[in-house]
C-alpha cells in the first residue's frame, strides 16, 4: 500500500509538471526551433504579435483567429483594390476585426513597414525569400521561411510551418484535416475528373504564341491538381526543373504536349480564339478539344492557387469548371 501511495504522488508530480509545461493541454513548449531553407529559426515564447510577409501567409494566423498585425496587401485579383482579398475580408468580418497594416510589396518587402508594426514572429513559409531578405527580417523577429524552394511550399506545409511559429502545430494538422475532408466531399461529386492529366500555363499572349510559359510539378497550383483528383502529364513533369517553379518551351516543340487533357491559364475569349486558330498550339488535345479552362485576374483566378482561407472560397466553382473540361475530353 504504501508503495502504491508512493507512486500515485509521483505520478501527480509528474503530471502537474507536464501542465506546467503546456504538455497535457496540448501546447507548445517554448523555445521551439523551426528548421527552413535558409537554416533554422528558434522562438522564445509563445508570439503576440504576428506579422506576415508574401503571398498569403497571414490566411493561417487568420485561420486560427488571430488577427495579424500587419500582412502584405493583394496586387492580383483584388477587384476593388483595398488590398484586401474577399475571403480575408470575411474572416476579419468573422473576428470582429479592422483590417491591420497593410505592406506594399510592389517593389519588394517593406522592411520598415514590417518593423513599425513590430512584431514577435515573421511568417513566411510560402515567399520568395532571398537570403538578405531573409537577414534582414530576422533583424526585426524570428522569421519562419520556406522549407526548400521558393514559391513552391504546398498550402498544406504553408499551414504546418506557420502554425509551428504560432505555437499551434496541433491546430494546424486540425485545419489541415477539415479542409481535406471538404475537398474530399467535393471532388467525390465529380468521377470525370480522376486520372486526367491538367496543365497550368501561366501566361499566354494571345498576338504572339511563340512562346509557351508553364508551373512546374513544384507550382502549389499544379501540386493542386492531385487534390481535385487531376494529375500533370508526363511532359510537364519531364520538363520540370528541380528548384523552378516555371518553366517555359517554344510553339515548335509543342508536340511535347500531346498527353495534355486539361489545360488551366488566364485569358477570355481572344485567347481561346487565338490558340484555336494556331497551327502549332492547335494540337495540343486540350486545346484541339476546347477542354480549357480561362481564369481571370479576379479573386476566382487568383485563388486557383490555394491558400487556407481561399480553397474553401472557391472550392465548388474550381471544380465544377475543371470537371466541363474534362467531360469535353470524352
Amino acid at each position: 500500500m504504501f508503495r502504491y501511495i508512493r507512486f500515485c504522488a509521483l505520478f501527480v508530480a509528474v503530471w502537474s509538471a507536464l501542465i506546467a509545461n503546456g504538455w497535457a493541454a496540448g501546447e507548445t513548449a517554448y523555445p521551439i526551433t523551426i528548421t527552413h531553407a535558409f537554416g533554422t529559426t528558434t522562438i522564445e515564447r509563445k508570439p503576440e504579435r504576428v506579422a506576415t510577409v508574401a503571398w498569403a501567409n497571414h490566411e493561417v494566423p487568420l485561420a486560427l483567429g488571430i488577427v495579424p498585425v500587419g500582412f502584405a496587401a493583394a496586387n492580383f485579383g483584388d477587384d476593388d483594390n483595398d488590398g484586401i482579398l474577399p475571403w480575408v475580408e470575411e474572416k476579419l468580418a468573422e473576428l470582429g476585426a479592422e483590417p491591420p497594416s497593410l505592406f506594399d510589396e510592389g517593389d519588394g518587402i517593406d522592411f520598415e513597414a514590417v518593423a513599425a508594426a513590430q512584431p514577435d514572429v515573421i511568417l513566411a513559409a510560402y515567399s520568395g525569400l532571398s537570403r538578405a531578405d531573409y537577414d534582414t527580417l530576422s533583424q526585426i523577429a524570428p522569421v519562419v521561411a520556406y522549407p526548400q524552394a521558393p514559391w513552391s511550399t504546398d498550402w498544406r506545409d504553408m499551414i504546418r510551418l506557420n502554425s509551428a511559429g504560432l505555437g499551434m502545430a496541433a491546430e494546424g494538422e486540425a485545419l489541415i484535416a477539415r479542409i481535406d475532408k471538404e475537398i474530399a466531399e467535393v471532388v467525390g461529386g465529380y468521377p470525370e475528373l480522376q486520372g486526367k492529366s491538367a496543365m497550368f500555363v501561366t501566361h499566354l499572349d494571345a498576338t504572339d504564341l511563340s512562346i509557351v510559359n508553364f508551373y512546374t510539378t513544384q507550382d502549389t497550383r499544379v501540386r493542386f491538381f492531385q487534390d481535385l483528383g487531376l494529375k500533370s502529364p508526363e511532359s510537364v513533369v519531364e520538363a520540370s526543373v528541380a528548384g523552378r517553379f516555371a518553366g517555359s518551351i517554344s510553339a515548335e516543340r509543342v508536340d511535347a504536349f500531346d498527353d495534355v487533357d486539361i489545360l488551366v491559364t488566364y485569358g477570355g475569349r481572344e485567347l481561346r480564339d487565338a490558340l484555336t486558330a494556331n497551327p502549332l498550339l492547335a494540337r495540343i488535345p486540350a486545346v484541339a478539344h476546347d477542354s480549357m479552362v480561362l481564369l481571370g485576374r479576379d479573386p476566382l483566378g487568383t485563388a486557383a492557387n490555394p491558400t487556407p482561407l481561399s480553397i474553401s472560397w472557391v472550392l465548388k466553382d474550381y471544380v465544377a469548371l475543371l470537371a466541363e473540361a474534362a467531360r469535353r475530353t470524352e
